[in-house]
């Protein structure tokens, strides 16, 4: 029983390891952005609730944080944004941008409206 439960153990760390540094399925084909670049954001969020990540191509958010959205994916019904949390505490540690549903935030305040369409690639989607 200990063994199965050790290989069962190991084989599910190996899977979490692997996730990193490979390219992941895509969520969308295009995003909207405020530039060609998607560097600019283009508004500022605030979390509702928790969202804890099922993969690497989505951030952590805890409720209350603010988050700053450089990118609506658009296939999907604009359903995940891509962004940056921003906080005390992720203040000090180096910015991540990572996909969140779209539906666990709040919009803010608007900082530049996201008319530029830019297509995806892989890197969009790539976990490091």
């Amino acid at each position: 029983m200990f063994c199965r439960l050790l290989v069962a153990l190991s084989l599910w760390l190996l899977l979490q390891v692997s996730e990193s540094g490979r390219q992941m399925p895509k969520l969308s084909d295009k995003k909207l952005c405020a530039d060609s670049e998607c560097s600019h954001p283009i508004l500022i969020a605030r979390a509702l609730q928790d969202y804890y990540p099922g993969d690497c191509r989505f951030i952590s958010i805890r409720q209350g944080q603010l988050i700053y959205v450089y990118a609506m994916l658009k296939d999907r019904g604009n359903l995940f944004w891509a962004g940056s949390v921003q906080d005390s505490y992720y203040g000090q540690q180096e910015a991540r941008i990572g996909h969140f549903p779209s539906s666990v935030v709040e919009e803010t305040h608007p900082l530049m409206p996201a008319t530029t369409e830019v297509k995806t690639t892989k890197w969009d989607f790539y976990c490091n």
